[in-house]
């Protein structure tokens, strides 16, 4: 009888220090967005199926926690046009610390086979005639978590979704300013389920 009474208050002992740990630092989710976008090229050959593309990103992170710092330790960029992969960039491992803005500056450039449906194509052309392309980018990380001077395992949150509207520019300058965009599905510490 006396095991299971020790047994119970340390489950509960646990359990309620857990809770109050959180309560202590209860994080905020990082905030991401998309303040800029030059698109400089981006043409797909229907003979060859071959995308031509050069991007260039600038992605700001917000951490506005007080007491939660952030090792990125694996960074992705990934770049999709109608669902298909087309282009990943790895970016420099970092560490954000406490009440901090950090900025990626991602590059995407090359060519890349694609296969798109002749609907697909079809809306390419309509883009290609506005002059602005739906481009999906997203952000896939490694990541450890630290509190105060305890730091978590390192694990995988979900893909960070920035779905974005960018116009092409011609000699440096777009016809249609790129509009800032927030990103999606941002779940560091209330999901931790990758995708």
């Amino acid at each position: 009888m006396c095991c299971f009474w020790i047994f119970y208050f340390g489950i509960l002992f646990f359990i309620l220090g857990g809770f109050i740990f959180w309560l202590i630092f209860l994080p905020k989710e990082v905030e991401f967005k998309v303040t800029d976008a030059k698109l400089t090229q981006f043409d797909f050959n229907t003979n060859n199926t071959t995308l031509n593309y050069n991007l260039t990103l600038n992605i700001t992170l917000r951490n506005s926690n007080k007491k939660v710092g952030i090792y990125y330790r694996r960074v992705e960029a990934i770049a999709f046009y109608k669902k298909k992969w087309f282009a990943t960039v790895s970016l420099t491992p970092f560490y954000q610390g406490h009440k901090n803005t950090t900025i990626l500056r991602p590059v995407f450039e090359g060519q890349q086979v694609l296969w798109l449906k002749p609907r697909d194509v079809s809306s390419f052309n309509a883009e290609k005639s506005s002059g602005v392309y739906s481009i999906d980018v997203k952000l896939s990380f490694k990541i450890r978590v630290r509190y105060g001077k305890f730091k978590t395992l390192r694990y995988k949150p979900p893909k960070i979704d920035c779905p974005l509207q960018v116009p092409l520019s011609s000699n440096g300058n777009s016809t249609n300013g790129f509009k800032t965009t927030w990103c999606d599905n941002a779940y560091f510490f209330s999901d931790r389920n990758a995708d």
